[in-house]
């Protein structure tokens, strides 16, 4: 099903008015009334005793997913993109703001189906819309803005880590592009397992590529010494690699929009801490993928047989051409 339509389903067809009761119709459960959903100036909700965390993310057509993609994919795309980042903070996600900004030819067949995707997303996770906003915008433009609320007993912040802790990463990395950026699973219960373990000294998710995304995790005066063979290659960065051109490692580092977490352990003996993963996550991949250490002249990333450079420093950047 296409976005748009040139028949009288389209939200300029029904009004903002008859918009927003029909949005309220497809949340269902996931939308309580006010005051502690939508209905007032703001929604009114209790204070939390545990640390808040507040994370916001957007979805726009053709940037973030294209016709190639279903509706309901594409609404539970947008909550997935924001509870990856409650899960890599160690945290459980609870409320959310909804902002649409929509062309006046949005066909409403299609946003019924991308609000399914986003009530059956919200249900699974247990998320309520308690608000939000309406706006226009040209013919054949659509944005979804999100801002997820959640709570943590302890958060994991990205500039903890220090010069000796091991860098690992879950699942695997590359080829996002054929499959992966919407039908990943936020690492919810990774995230707030590694938040209560001792050893875990920082984490993140990876959105825009290990290439951009792990510098932020590296300490001044320090770089990362990586184990390239033990990166784990995706088998759609095969894929890539193939259609491309480009090695299945370059995809790996740079394709972003992996939703996997990236994270440093602090342990003399690694393998403890590796297994208790597997005893927790049996099922889910975990590489230890280099160290950090005093840096050389050599940049962040270095092939930690080697000490030479590695080539791939350029991840997903937003606002830049092609």
């Amino acid at each position: 099903m296409h976005i748009t339509s040139n028949s009288e389903n389209t939200i300029a067809a029904i009004g903002e008015s008859e918009l927003i009761r029909s949005i309220r119709k497809w949340l269902g459960p996931v939308a309580p009334p006010a005051p502690a959903g939508m209905g007032d100036d703001c929604a009114v909700l209790p204070p939390s005793v545990q640390l808040q965390l507040i994370t916001t993310d957007s979805l726009s057509y053709q940037v973030h997913f294209d016709d190639s993609v279903s509706a309901e994919n594409a609404g539970a795309k947008l909550i997935k993109r924001n509870l990856s980042d409650i899960a890599a903070m160690g945290g459980q996600p609870q409320h959310a703001v909804l902002a649409l900004l929509c062309g006046p030819d949005i066909s409403t067949d299609w946003l019924e189906l991308f609000f399914t995707g986003i009530r059956s997303t919200c249900l699974e996770y247990k998320i309520q819309i308690v608000g939000g906003d309406i706006s226009a915008l040209p013919a054949g433009q659509f944005s979804a803005v999100l801002t997820l609320f959640g709570t943590t007993e302890s958060a994991r912040l990205r500039n903890t880590a220090q010069s000796g802790d091991w860098l690992y990463v879950s699942g695997t990395l590359g080829g996002s592009i054929i499959q992966k950026h919407w039908s990943f699973t936020p690492r919810m219960q990774e995230g707030r397992w590694l938040a209560q373990r001792h050893e875990c000294s920082a984490m993140m998710d990876l959105t825009d590529g290990l290439a951009k995304d792990l510098n932020a995790l590296i300490p001044e005066d320090c770089q990362a010494a990586l184990d390239l063979p033990q990166i784990p290659l995706s088998a759609d960065a095969l894929i890539r690699a193939a259609q491309t051109g480009r090695s299945a490692m370059e995809h790996a580092f740079c394709d972003g929009e992996d939703y996997e977490l990236l994270f440093t352990i602090r342990a003399e003996d690694p393998g403890i801490f590796e297994a208790a993963w597997a005893q927790r996550f049996p099922e889910l991949k975990l590489s230890r993928i280099g160290r950090l250490r005093p840096a050389t002249k050599n940049g962040s990333y270095v092939n930690a047989q080697t000490g030479e450079a590695i080539p791939w420093i350029q991840g997903y950047e937003h606002l830049t051409k092609p």
